[in-house]
């Protein structure tokens, strides 16, 4: 996402500009806007590190939600819920990382209705990899300092907090 000839401006500062003379107050619309436009920086680097491993994000993710699972195995509703996914994505995500060999699926012992997914050795081996290669890149997160990060986390967290993700 990162553009070879960067712009000579910010474009977010400048529409700020326009839309504080022609709408009014524009704090909030740079502070979404440069939110939305750094998740598809982040996710552009990320991707870019994920994919000679053969992973998007949300597949990674998931493999790294069952990893921090107690047995390395959870319900699909559950991964849905934790990862804020709709079921027939988190099935989709599961068919293709059973494809590959990185999970299986098992049944519940005791919910007849509720699948298990598990990961496997091959799935675990490619995490590792896949994990050294965002973590090379910091997650694509460049330009802030570890206490800066820290900051920006719980900022973020307070917009998550308000909106409900966590109590």
């Amino acid at each position: 996402m990162t553009s070879r000839n960067p712009l000579p401006f910010d474009p977010i500062m400048r529409a700020a500009a326009l839309w504080d003379e022609r709408i009014g107050p524009a704090g909030t619309m740079a502070a979404v806007t440069s939110i939305m436009r750094v998740q598809q920086i982040l996710l552009s680097a990320v991707d870019g590190a994920l994919r000679p491993h053969g992973l998007t994000f949300a597949r990674y993710e998931a493999l790294v939600l069952l990893t921090f699972s107690r047995r390395g195995t959870l319900p699909m509703r559950v991964m849905g819920e934790r990862l804020q996914l709709h079921p027939t994505s988190v099935t989709n995500i599961v068919d293709r990382l059973q494809g590959d060999g990185l999970v299986r699926r098992t049944p519940h012992p005791t919910d007849r209705r509720a699948t298990l997914v598990e990961i496997t050795e091959t799935g675990s081996a490619l995490l590792e990899a896949a994990t050294k290669s965002v973590t090379s890149i910091d997650f694509g997160l460049s330009g802030l300092t570890a206490e800066q990060q820290d900051e920006l986390t719980e900022l973020l967290g307070r917009v998550r907090k308000a909106a409900g993700d966590f109590d």
